[in-house]
């Protein structure tokens, strides 16, 4: 499968500065335990924002760069989208694959993931990139969510939406 994860805030906002808008451990500790051994798919920023520019550890890390001067250590350099796309799908024959950021990469991709892990927290979080409405189209529903939580002082609930019409990547 192709799942998309990511937190936003209460007006779809998922980021500001190359950076996560909250500091929220019991949504890192889901996404670790939910990313832990699988894929996970990525443009060039989101990689630079992790600690020293490092891949996720016990991951596979595919990486979209779009300079061809730019090849990271230890990921899957993909310099094309057509190609991070077939890439991610020759990866989910065999297990699933989370597109982990950032916005770009998460709205391109969109059309294509079966579900999407989405942590919404219940705060403005003055961003400056978006996350698609997943409320305002008609092929994403929910199918599962918790909730709501309070993760440290903040409020938040844990959203599954499946995607009814996934187009297929070709």
């Amino acid at each position: 499968m192709i799942i998309s994860i990511l937190n936003c805030d209460n007006k779809w906002g998922i980021g500001k500065k190359n950076g996560l808008l909250f500091n929220l451990p019991l949504d890192m500790s889901f996404f670790r335990k939910t990313t832990l051994n699988h894929v996970v798919a990525m443009g060039e920023n989101t990689l630079l924002s992790f600690p020293n520019s490092k891949p996720l550890k016990n991951r596979t890390n595919i990486v979209l760069s779009k300079d061809l001067d730019h090849n990271y250590e230890g990921v899957i350099n993909i310099h094309d989208f057509n190609e991070f796309l077939r890439t991610i799908k020759k990866y989910a024959e065999n297990d699933d694959v989370f597109i982990i950021g950032g916005a770009s990469i998460y709205n391109q991709t969109l059309p294509y993931v079966d579900k999407v892990y989405l942590t919404k927290v219940h705060k403005d979080g003055d961003a400056e990139v978006f996350f698609t409405n997943l409320d305002e189209l008609d092929n994403f529903k929910i199918i599962d969510r918790s909730g709501p939580l309070m993760d440290g002082d903040i409020e938040i609930e844990f959203l599954t939406y499946q995607n009814n019409n996934k187009k297929e990547i070709i």
